[in-house]
């Protein structure tokens, strides 16, 4: 059962890779060695089978197989949150009972996508996750399902069990409101990587991120130096994080280049299952390359990943 309260789940949080072999077979060892680079890090979390972790490329059995293998290899030594979004209300409270059963600490889920279903509909929805276990629900607001307006925000809060949000956005005004209209202990976690700080300076308890699987140690140092007040330090720290995010980005797959980035440092990540293209060899030593300038170029301090590149 869960280990964790949802106040106790701030900090630095990656939003984990599921790793695949190349025949695009759940691989079982790659994930183990990324939750052990992950916690080795000092990572304060994970979320796992989310969009980063290409969980609505992954039938049913595979989503719990990966949601099992993490809390053992975790083994309690760090909350675990478990997306279990799905269209259908019926998998996703499937997902929700075996996330619990299998020790998870949260679950968290997109809103229903694709038919451009009602408020009501959303509402429901989240009802009968929240109600499916004891474990606290964290509403996932990302412009690739569809973001909720403000109004139907605060309405899922009122749902028993609805404890916080993931909020992905490119602005962060609403993370005050939200903060200031339902109080301290509605848990908010930024999601956008490349405006942490912004987010922190807003209210957010958390940072939950897809590029945190190569960048731990420069996202805690970030928090660790706002933690301790010195604004200035992780606004330093946030600076060099953007450029390395924004050449990141320009490779145009992004899962496919985080394990691939980790693959170089000797993680085995694995590979992005299709649709998703991985890189050719060429492009590997290209982007290893154009990395390396990068850091030289830039004189960058605080992103330690690129020195690991082989």
């Amino acid at each position: 059962m869960a280990k964790f309260e949802l106040k106790d789940m701030t900090g630095v949080i990656p939003a984990l890779l599921t790793p695949f072999d190349k025949d695009e077979n759940l691989h079982e060892e790659g994930l183990r060695a990324l939750i052990r680079r992950m916690l080795a890090d000092g990572v304060h979390g994970l979320y796992i089978t989310g969009s980063t972790g290409e969980g609505f490329l992954m039938d049913l059995e595979e989503r719990k197989k990966a949601v099992e293998i993490t809390v053992d290899e975790v083994a309690g030594k760090v909350p675990v949150m478990v997306h279990v979004g799905a269209i259908s209300t019926k998998l996703s409270v499937d997902l929700t009972r075996h996330a619990y059963e299998a020790g998870a600490d949260a679950i968290s889920s997109v809103p229903p996508f694709y038919y451009r279903f009602g408020e009501a509909e959303i509402i429901e929805y989240y009802r009968a996750l929240a109600e499916a276990t004891p474990l606290p629900m964290i509403v996932y607001n990302i412009p690739l399902a569809g973001l909720m307006g403000y109004d139907t925000i605060l309405k899922l809060a009122k749902i028993d069990n609805v404890k916080g949000i993931k909020y992905t956005a490119s602005s962060h005004y609403e993370i005050t409101k939200l903060k200031a209209d339902l109080g301290e202990d509605f848990m908010i976690y930024s999601g956008s990587d490349e405006m942490a700080i912004s987010g922190l300076l807003a209210g957010a308890d958390g940072l939950i991120g897809s590029t945190y699987n190569v960048l731990a140690d420069t996202f805690l140092s970030l928090y660790d130096f706002y933690m301790k007040g010195d604004i200035a330090k992780a606004n330093d720290v946030m600076k060099e994080a953007v450029e390395v995010i924004l050449k990141m980005l320009s490779y145009g797959n992004l899962n496919a280049l985080l394990k691939t980035l980790n693959r170089m440092r000797g993680v085995d990540a694995g590979y992005a299952r299709s649709p998703f293209r991985n890189f050719t060899k060429e492009e590997e030593v290209k982007i290893a390359a154009d990395l390396r300038e990068l850091k030289k170029t830039l004189n960058l301090q605080y992103v330690g990943f690129i020195e690991e590149l082989n």
